[in-house]
Parts: C-alpha cells; structure tokens; sequence
C-alpha cells in the first residue's frame, strides 16, 4: 500500500506526464489532488470505496496535459510482499487533460497462504476528446479478498476503454462507476474471470449516461469450475437529458462443473424517451459437438476444452486495442488453462 521508489521507473518520462505518489501530493497539498479528493464523484455512496477514502494510505497520482499523447503504457503493480496477514487501502488518481491519451496497465498480486485485505481505488478524470485505454489482471493468493473500485468521469467526445481479468484470490469485487459528462463519449467496459476451488468474483458496475448522444458497451465472461461462483450486477442509467443514447450489456458464463454456480443481474433504468439500450445474460456448459469435433482431430479431450475455453474468453479480449498486451493477456488466460486437472 505504499509507493516503493527503488523498485519504479521513473526516469526519462514523456513531456507532458507527470508521476508522483499520493502521500507525497497530499503533503503537498497539490490543488487539483486536493480538490478531486474532496468533490462527490461516481462512486459517492459506495461502502467499499468511502472504506477506502477514510484508510487510504498511498497511490500514484498520474497527470496527463493536454494534447499529449503518452505511447509507453504506464504500468501500476501492487504487490503483496509479506507472510503475514493485513489489509491495506490504496488510492490512485489519473487526469487525463483535454486530447491526451494513455494507456494504464494495473497489476495486482501476492503470495498463497496469508489471507490479507485488499482494497484499491482508481479514481480517473478524463478530459474533453482524451482517450484512456485502462487494463487490469488479478494474481492474488488463493486466500485473498480483493476489492478494486474504478470510478471515472468524462467530458465531451471522451473514450474510456477498459478490460479486467480476474484470475486468482479467494473472494475479489471488481466495481465500476462511470459517468458520461459530456456529449460524445464512447465506453467500453470489458472483462473475463477464471475461476476453480471455492473462489468467488463479483463484477458490479454503475454506468451512468448524463447527457445525450454517448455510446458505452459493457461485456464480460466468466468461466467457472469445481465449486466456484461468480456474480455480476450491472445497472446502465439513462437520464432524461440522454437522448439518443446507444448502451449494451452482456454477461456470459460458462460452467464446467455441476457444482459450479452463476448469477446475474443486469438492469437498465431509463428516463428518457430517444435511445437504443439492451442487456442479455446467458448461462451454459462446454459444446460436447465441438469438443468432440476437436477429439475427432486428434486434440486430447482437456486440450480440446482448453481451446474451446480460450475462445469463449477470447471475444472479451479481442476488445483490448494494444496488441502486445492482448497477447500477454491470451497467454495469461492460457497458463491458467494450463493449471485444470
């Protein structure tokens, strides 16, 4: 939960970026920290991020001026060093300044045995016509809790474009509260869960239309085993200045157990008369037809499976525009694979 500046690079950074520690800025008392901090954002209300507005120890704090485009990603790794059990709040801030781009990888790791606390907050401000391009993997131990809010704001022909995989810890909530600004804005929130054992993931998300003529897709998969369970809640809100709103929602599982389980919930709530929203949930097992067609060809039964499973998740990464991040993705999701009995 604490910034480790013998571990970080920080040389040679791009014109126009700015990096520091969220301990150092609030010391500081930079404006604009100071005052994202103390404005009502998004997630106002939400238990789990107001936990981590009153522990939050430490962070980056990442500033983008405007116009810039930053073409080295950014990559923020929190990592659990210790054996011994403990929680810890850690709170970033992103300001992305009118026509800046970036693209934010986030990490999240540590060690099987201690069951330690996790919880993590992204608090991003996009500007008018900026392009955010944010990826997010979970490694956790295996007696992890994990809870990681990504809160964003955007202005006038905004994009925001974000995948999360989940892939380790006990118990872990990935939440999103998004809110369209300005007219224009272009959303997609994507991601994928690997789950086996007892563990358990929730993907809960918030996406807010404000203003009219914004478009947002929102698509993530879950593929379970053993006894493991996932949830998903997501809630698209139209206000009556939205119209000409364009929104989609799916949630995909698939089961590879009997015992295995899935719930979702998406909900669309709209107060405006002028717009294209939609939402779908779908809950299945693997084809035994395609994996026999597989087996048919000579691929081994679990290979066959493997490979019908890496092209279910593969529709969510396909979303992920940087191609060297989504190879480093497939070959994550394939090492997981790669761990079935």
């Amino acid at each position: 939960g604490s910034f480790a500046a013998e571990l970080s690079d920080l040389a040679d950074l791009e014109p126009g970026l700015t990096i520091m520690s969220l301990a150092d800025a609030l010391a500081r008392g930079v404006p604009e920290v100071m005052a994202r901090l103390s404005e009502p954002g998004p997630a106002d209300g939400d238990l789990a991020f107001s936990l981590n507005t009153s522990f939050m120890g430490d962070g980056a704090v990442i500033a983008v001026e405007a116009a810039k485009r930053i073409d080295r990603p950014i990559h923020l790794v929190f990592a659990y060093t210790s054996e011994q059990a403990a929680a810890f709040f850690a709170r970033s801030l992103l300001f992305l300044g009118d026509g800046a781009q970036l693209t934010l990888l986030e990490s999240h790791e540590g060690p099987d045995g201690p069951d330690y606390q996790a919880n993590s907050a992204l608090d991003i401000a996009i500007g008018e016509a900026a392009v955010l391009h944010h990826v997010k993997v979970g490694f956790e131990g295996n007696k992890a809790l994990h809870i990681s809010t990504v809160t964003a704001t955007l202005g006038k022909d905004a994009k925001l474009h974000d995948f999360s995989l989940v892939a380790g810890g006990a118990l872990v909530r990935n939440q999103f509260f998004v809110k369209c600004a300005g007219t224009g804005v272009n959303v997609k929130l994507g991601g994928a869960s690997l789950l086996k054992g007892n563990q358990h993931a929730d993907t809960t998300l918030i996406m807010d239309h404000a203003v009219s003529s914004c478009e947002s897709r929102e698509l993530f998969k879950s593929v379970l085993d053993d006894n493991a369970r996932s949830v998903f809640q997501g809630k698209i809100i139209v206000r009556p200045d939205a119209q000409k709103t364009d929104a989609r929602m799916m949630t995909q599982a698939l089961l590879l157990s009997e015992t295995a389980e899935a719930n979702a919930k998406p909900e669309l709530e709209i107060f405006a008369d002028d717009v294209q929203c939609g939402h779908g949930a779908t809950v299945g097992e693997l084809d035994e037809t395609l994996k026999f067609y597989l087996m048919a060809r000579g691929v081994p039964a679990k290979e066959a499976e493997a490979l019908l499973i890496e092209a279910f998740i593969g529709e969510a990464v396909d979303a992920v525009e940087n191609e060297s991040v989504q190879e480093a993705l497939r070959g994550a999701v394939s090492a997981k694979l790669a761990t079935r009995a």
